[in-house]
């Protein structure tokens, strides 16, 4: 299983409590349903292990993809592309990862 990793601040001018609204009612509904996901979920940082209270990143997304080709085939339909314009809006210069389990 393929597993997309979103490492993420928002922007400036970004309202946290907005992005999370936005977040559980349009993002996760909407990516869960995409062809070849199993299942997506967004994580709010806490701090670090070590005890620092300030993570590098504000938020971490975790897309578990079953058939990598029907998703990465969803991606440039025009739902989509609305979807990720609206997370463009909040996320500053996300990094997105494409991990494979060992």
């Amino acid at each position: 299983m393929t597993r997309i990793i979103v490492l993420f601040n928002l922007k400036s001018d970004a309202d946290p409590a907005e992005y999370e609204q936005w977040a559980r009612n349009m993002d996760l509904p909407q990516v869960r349903r995409l062809p070849g996901v199993r299942s997506f979920d967004i994580f709010r940082t806490a701090g670090l292990l070590t005890g620092e209270p300030k993570a590098p990143y504000q938020f971490v997304e975790i897309i578990e993809v079953d058939d990598f080709d029907a998703f990465t085939g969803s991606l440039g339909g025009a739902q989509v592309q609305a979807l990720a314009a609206q997370f463009n809006t909040f996320a500053d210069n996300p990094v997105f990862m494409v991990a494979d389990h060992l």
